[in-house]
C-alpha cells in the first residue's frame, strides 16, 4: 500500500542530498557533461527544478507542462546558470512541491502526468522521488546506484517490471536479485524464457537505462532489449 506521507518524507530526504552534495560544485562543473548524452549537469539541475514545479501542476489539477517544447525550452535557458542560481532553483521548487504536497487532498484522486499517463495522485511523491534519486546518479559526482536506499531501489525495480510488463518487444523475462527477490516482466514478444540475475543496483541500473546490463548474468537467450522510458 503506498504511504505518500512516506514518499513525502523521503523525498525531502534524497532533496537534501541532492542539494548537499551540488552545493559542493563549482560553476565550472556545473557546464561539464552529465551521465545523459547531450545534457550537462546544468541540464539536470534545470530539468530536476522543472519537474518540481510541474508535479506541482499536477497536484493542482493544472496540464503538468505547456508543452512538449516549452518543457524542453525551459531546461535549456535554465542549464548554462551558476551554481548559485541552481541552487536556489532547486531549493524553493523543492519547497514548492512540499507546500503542495501538505495541502489537504483527496490522494485517492486520478490525476494526469505526460502524454496523457494518468495514475493516482499518492503515486506523485514516489515518482518525484525518482526523479531526484536518479537524476543525482546522473549528475555523475560520486552518488551511484549503489548508494540508493534499499527501500527505493526494490519499489523502482517493482514499477519498472510492472511498467514492461506484457510489452510486446520484451520476451517473457525473470529477474533475480543475490537475495531471494524475484520480479517478473515482459511477456509480449514471443521467444522462450529468459532469466535475468545480478544485484538489485545491477538491475534497476539496466532497467532504468542507466547500464548496459554486462553485469547480469542471462539464462535461456539474450539479454533483453528494453523500449526507451
Amino acid at each position: 500500500m503506498i504511504d505518500h506521507a512516506d514518499d513525502l518524507a523521503s523525498v525531502q530526504a534524497a532533496t537534501d542530498r541532492l542539494l548537499t552534495a551540488v552545493a559542493a560544485l563549482d560553476n565550472a562543473a556545473v557546464t561539464q557533461s552529465s551521465r545523459l548524452p547531450g545534457w550537462t549537469r546544468g541540464h539536470v539541475l534545470a530539468h530536476l527544478a522543472r519537474n518540481a514545479d510541474a508535479l506541482v501542476n499536477v497536484l493542482e489539477g493544472r496540464p503538468m507542462y505547456v508543452s512538449a517544447d516549452a518543457r524542453d525550452t525551459d531546461i535549456d535557458r535554465g542549464a548554462p546558470r551558476p551554481l548559485d542560481e541552481q541552487l536556489a532553483d532547486l531549493r524553493e521548487s523543492a519547497e514548492r512541491f512540499r507546500a503542495a504536497g501538505a495541502a489537504p487532498a483527496d490522494w485517492s484522486r486520478t490525476v494526469e502526468l505526460r502524454n496523457g499517463v494518468t495514475d493516482r495522485a499518492a503515486r506523485v511523491p514516489f515518482r518525484r522521488w525518482v526523479e531526484v534519486e536518479l537524476h543525482h546518479v546522473d549528475l555523475g559526482i560520486g552518488y551511484e546506484l549503489e548508494d540508493l536506499p534499499t527501500a527505493f531501489t526494490a519499489r523502482e525495480i517493482d514499477f519498472l517490471a510492472e511498467r514492461f510488463d506484457g510489452h510486446k518487444d520484451v520476451p517473457p523475462t525473470t529477474l533475480s536479485a543475490p537475495d531471494g527477490r524475484t520480479w517478473t516482466t515482459g511477456g509480449g514478444a514471443a521467444g522462450d524464457p529468459v532469466s535475468v540475475e545480478g544485484t538489485a543496483a545491477a538491475l534497476l541500473g539496466w532497467l532504468a537505462g542507466r547500464r548496459d546490463g554486462s553485469a547480469l548474468a542471462v539464462k535461456g537467450g539474450d539479454l533483453p532489449a528494453l523500449p526507451p522510458l
